[in-house]
């Protein structure tokens, strides 16, 4: 029933694969020089950072009712660093479509903090949250990469196969 999103994911990580070794090839204090004009604190670093708690929360907090986890920007100095936050993305989404295997669209209720009345959607819904949430901020990481003149890679979606 998964097969198709651990197919989509897997072309999500070739692309991540793509702009983890562009970043990695930046110069030191690249990654985390902030940059006004973006969002949390304007950072590479930050943004990345980000992305990978996006996934923590949905998936394993909001689906898998797990205990929050709050990645925090300075525990994350590098991008070897964030690539280990990823890796534990990777486990956690095999993980959240193993649970929901025979489920994935089905409908969740779930009462959170900043939405009281409750929030109803599918285990669908909450994967792909986080995976679009990932491609928005891989374009700002782009853009700020061009900015400091550091001309990136092509990072779309990895081509299948």
């Amino acid at each position: 029933m998964v097969r198709d999103l651990m197919e989509l994911y897997g072309w999500v990580r070739g692309s991540r694969a793509v702009l983890f070794e562009y970043l990695e090839s930046l110069p030191p204090g690249a990654y985390t020089k902030e940059l006004s004009g973006f969002p949390l604190g304007g950072s590479m670093r930050n943004l990345h950072v980000h992305a990978a708690d996006c996934y923590m929360y949905w998936l394993e907090y909001v689906g898998l009712e797990q205990p929050r986890r709050d990645l925090r920007f300075e525990d994350y100095p590098d991008p070897a660093s964030v690539r280990e936050a990823f890796a534990e993305v990777d486990a956690l989404v095999e993980r959240f479509l193993g649970h929901f295997a025979d489920r994935i669209d089905e409908p969740l209720h779930r009462v959170l903090s900043w939405r009281p009345q409750g929030l109803t959607v599918t285990p669908r819904w909450l994967l792909l949250h986080p995976i679009t949430h990932e491609f928005h901020h891989k374009g700002q990481l782009v853009v700020i990469g061009r900015q400091l003149g550091h001309i990136p890679p092509e990072t779309d979606l990895a081509f299948p196969g």
